[in-house]
């Protein structure tokens, strides 16, 4: 009917007419004169015309005058029972839940008022059944309908979500690993500077190429620091104030700060040769951890955490354990993995390494974490 607006006045004319010739060939059986037949006929099916601009007003004339028609007079059509039929139809489509029920109250009642008449009562039984059925068939329809209109919402906006959280996160490593890559390049360029000044009888070739290495390195850290600009602008993020990166060392302070802030139990437990990691790695491996502990403390808290780093040489094994809950077991997977984790699994893979998260065995969260010990760029 959006398509087309004259389509409930047209078949209004179609079922007005149908009811009209009925009328006509029944004339010798209908208990009334055939012109008061014809305006039944006609008040029974011309209301359908309304049904795009007031349906509630077409429905009600439709079923006042079907119900006039067939309990007054017997003389309800077949285009008048398809009108009802098809008004109910819509009307439970519009949303309208209780009034297609109360319209067919009436012919429940002329069912069972009129016990005798089987001329009333079978057509008022069809009517009652038919269009009960039609209409609950339309308020499933439309229910249906909404439910995966919600459910297309509510995925558009998980991913708008997803995607602004991982675009946030990238623009945050980003920031900091520029922070620990700006302080290698820069000593680069002072190391070379001070080459060219500090070594005795350097030839002249050599000195330009001292030169231009310490050219480069301010070019890079130059291009570095613009990229930084362009990375901040797009995630909206301000300005952080400028402070040295956190690494490993600092992971006694933080576990400290999570015992007051969740007064839980919180330990370290390390094993394994120790040896420094690659500023990028110590990094990432401070923030997982740090994120780790925010989860437990926000889904768990109070819950004892256990922060486990095992060096094997070529890798650092992170293993961070509450003795919470955990996620409910029957919860799909996709539920269980919030912006916090997708922020860890983002800076696992940056660095190349790999994260995996999810209920612990025998109770709890565990998120587990396998970095290697430098990066592609360094080994």
């Amino acid at each position: 009917m959006d398509s087309a607006p004259e389509t409930p006045a047209t078949a209004a004319s179609v079922l007005a007419l149908l009811a009209s010739l009925e009328m006509i060939v029944r004339a010798d059986s209908v208990h009334t004169e055939l012109p008061l037949a014809l305006l039944l006929a006609l008040g029974t099916t011309t209301p359908f015309a309304l049904v795009r601009t007031n349906i509630v007003v077409a429905a009600v004339g439709v079923t006042g005058m079907s119900v006039l028609a067939l309990t007054g007079y017997q003389a309800l059509t077949l285009g008048g029972a398809g009108a009802q039929l098809l008004v109910l139809y819509l009307l439970g489509r519009s949303g309208a839940r209780l009034l297609p029920l109360l319209l067919v109250a009436p012919y429940v009642a002329a069912a069972l008022g009129n016990p005798d008449l089987a001329g009333i009562r079978i057509p008022a039984i069809l009517l009652a059944t038919c269009g009960a059925a039609v209409a609950a068939a339309a308020i499933g329809r439309r229910a249906r309908s909404e439910a995966l209109a919600q459910s297309a919402t509510e995925r558009a906006i998980a991913e708008t979500l997803l995607e602004h959280a991982a675009r946030g996160e990238r623009a945050r490593i980003a920031r900091e690993l520029h922070d620990v890559v700006a302080h290698h390049i820069s000593m680069i360029s002072v190391q070379a500077e001070t080459a060219r000044l500090t070594t005795p009888d350097l030839p002249e070739a050599g000195a330009k190429r001292l030169l231009d290495i310490g050219d480069t390195a301010r070019a890079a850290l130059t291009e570095m620091r613009r990229l930084l600009g362009v990375l901040r602008e797009d995630a909206g993020a301000p300005a952080e104030p400028r402070r040295p990166q956190p690494g490993l060392t600092q992971l006694n302070e933080l576990l400290d700060e999570a015992r007051d802030a969740g007064r839980a139990s919180t330990r370290l437990i390390v094993s394994g040769p120790v040896a420094p990691l690659d500023p990028g790695i110590e990094l990432t491996a401070y923030r997982i951890v740090q994120e780790a502990l925010t989860n437990a403390r926000r889904h768990a808290p109070g819950a004892a955490v256990d922060v486990e780093l095992h060096y094997t040489g070529d890798s650092l094994d992170l293993r961070i354990r509450d003795n919470g809950p955990g996620p409910d077991r029957e919860m799909p997977a996709s539920d269980c993995s919030g912006h916090g984790l997708l922020g860890m699994r983002e800076r696992a893979a940056t660095v190349g390494g790999r994260l995996r998260s999810g209920p612990a065995p025998g109770g709890g969260f565990l998120v587990e974490a396998t970095l290697p010990a430098t990066t592609e760029d360094t080994r």
